[in-house]
């Protein structure tokens, strides 16, 4: 029990402490949110990708051992999530929104972070973590498009919307630079690793500045509090089951089970907002993982240590 307070002082208060600093600058400063989102899509996250690919050696074997988990992971949730929505008879609109809650998962200015400040010793975590933001970005640009757009977005559409993210570029040229063992000078690579040691800190600020736009209008809405056991509960089960079914163990396997953990990601309140889709409860479904993750991600990561050492 000392070990699971030790991961939630180490790893889940600083967290909880950038993102109330970002709540109370919100309010007060009343930031322009977009301006900042722009910044670290554009900048601090691309440098961070690019050194941690960069950085790291991972084998090839391994990489399709991720990309097959990954797969197969992300049908799990998206057929169990349609079978709750079908059992909770929602509409067309709700069941979208409800199916975008327990795929998508926040692995970017949380899930970076959290991987950060656990594998700090250990670049490949970290790396496996990247691996699996550009899948949830291409899932969130596909599949959680389609549930909210799908009779509007062309599929030429999704494949710009995915050709423009600046951490796919970055991810392509972090590879081709390990790959051919190709140096960068010093005085490229400085401002990289400075914008690079900037991201955890400015992420986590900006997420906390978003919920604080978030406001309750109920604590006990059917949807919300499912979407909420499915993402924290629900994600992390099939997770623990697939690894072990796959054989999948070490750093791998404990990069994976944390980061099946994660609350529901913003940019499934983005979207519903953007096509108005019943943005209320989307919103408040983010507040809620995330608020409950504190709890949640804490015992995710004091599990994967014991489980696999």
């Amino acid at each position: 029990m000392s070990f699971l307070g030790t991961v939630f002082l180490n790893v889940i208060l600083p967290i909880l402490i950038l993102l109330l600093i970002g709540a109370v600058l919100q309010r007060k400063f009343n930031f322009d949110l977009k301006a900042l989102s722009n910044l670290i899509t554009y900048c601090f996250m691309p440098a961070a990708v690019f050194i941690n690919i960069y950085e790291t050696e991972v084998d090839i074997h391994i990489l399709f051992e991720i990309i097959g988990y990954l797969i197969i992971f992300s049908l799990c949730l998206m057929l169990v999530s349609f079978l709750i929505a079908k059992f909770l008879k929602l509409d067309k609109g709700e069941s979208g929104i409800f199916k975008n809650s327990v795929v998508l998962m926040n692995s970017g200015n949380y899930g970076i972070p959290v991987s950060q400040l656990i594998f700090q010793a250990n670049p490949l975590g970290i790396s496996i973590q990247i691996i699996v933001l550009v899948f949830q970005n291409i899932i969130t640009y596909t599949y959680g498009l389609y549930n909210l757009i799908s009779a509007t977005k062309s599929g030429l559409d999704v494949l710009r919307a995915l050709l423009v993210l600046p951490i796919i570029h970055a991810m392509i040229l972090g590879g081709i630079f390990n790959a051919f063992k190709i140096g960068i000078p010093e005085f490229i690579w400085t401002p990289i690793d400075q914008l690079a040691n900037a991201f955890i800190a400015i992420a986590l600020i900006l997420l906390g500045a978003q919920l604080a736009k978030i406001q309750f209008k109920t604590l006990f809405n059917k949807m919300i509090i499912v979407s909420s056991l499915g993402r924290l509960i629900i994600g992390p089960s099939i997770a623990l089951i697939l690894i072990y079914l796959m054989g999948i163990d070490g750093v791998v396997a404990q990069s994976l089970f944390i980061g099946s953990s994660f609350p529901t990601s913003r940019n499934s309140a983005t979207l519903a907002l953007e096509y108005d889709v019943y943005p209320d409860n989307a919103a408040q479904t983010v507040l809620m993982t995330t608020v409950l993750s504190s709890i949640t991600v804490t015992f995710v990561v004091y599990l994967s240590a014991i489980l696999f050492v």
